[in-house]
């Protein structure tokens, strides 16, 4: 162990968090999120890593109900599309998807915009002169740690993905050059399933690890002994299945 490493009762606080937390959709509760612990929240994301320091967040809290609304009708048109789609491919998982729910506008107490300012830092920044997504990337950070810390203060998180971005935008009367990145449903929850609801209702499994893991080019899965070994072995919290 490093002589930087967090103690023990640190390192399984941290994993834990990881491994349970879990995208909400079904189990809000209306008990809202005090001001102290959403505060906590945004400095958590505010303290992600950035391309050259750029940090291209924003946050647009968004409590007013008849905003939610028009948000969760965004949602219904594009998940009928989806619904369709799906169908229209012949996806053997087509039957199954409009039993699914998959977002909680209306149920949880607050929705949370995270945003990407892409002119932030000017035309030129440090580390994204070569790959411009850098400035997305760099914002999804964001959501991650604001979704560790949210899982820390047992809040649930839930990312609505199913939505017109452009017209998100306008609803949200965001300028131009700001994109709208994630869209969450923030709220305390009646319980944080011991798995992924999608792997729960067989929508899709966790892939295994091993077939993820690559040795110098693609394809290449023969790992050293040690490392295939302790892939194997490691320790995972009893509900941390993660995801």
């Amino acid at each position: 162990m490093g002589e930087n490493a967090f103690t023990s009762a640190q390192q399984e606080g941290l994993y834990r968090a990881i491994y349970e937390r879990r995208d909400v959709r079904s189990q809000f509760l209306p008990t809202p999120v005090p001001d102290e612990v959403l505060a906590r929240l945004l400095h958590a994301a505010h303290h992600a890593p950035s391309v050259g320091f750029m940090q291209p967040w924003d946050f647009v809290l968004i409590r007013d109900l008849a905003v939610r609304q028009q948000v969760k009708a965004l949602f219904d048109e594009a998940n009928q599309n989806a619904a369709r789609r799906f169908a229209d491919e012949g996806d053997a998982r087509a039957s199954l998807y409009p039993r699914l729910k998959l977002e909680g506008i209306l149920d949880s107490p607050l929705n949370l915009c995270i945003t990407c300012d892409r002119r932030r830092g000017g035309p030129t920044v440090l580390g994204r002169t070569s790959i411009l997504e850098m400035d997305l990337f760099s914002a999804c950070l964001a959501v991650q740690n604001l979704w560790l810390a949210a899982r820390a203060e047992g809040v649930g998180i839930g990312w609505v993905s199913i939505l017109d971005n452009q017209r998100l935008a306008q609803l949200l009367q965001l300028p131009e050059h700001i994109y709208p990145l994630a869209y969450l449903c923030v709220g305390y929850v009646s319980e944080f399933l011991p798995e992924p609801e999608l792997q729960r209702l067989g929508w899709q499994q966790r892939l295994p690890l091993s077939d993820l893991v690559h040795l110098d080019h693609w394809n290449q899965h023969e790992l050293p002994g040690s490392l295939q070994k302790a892939l194997e072995q490691v320790s995972i919290p009893e509900l941390g299945k993660g995801a």
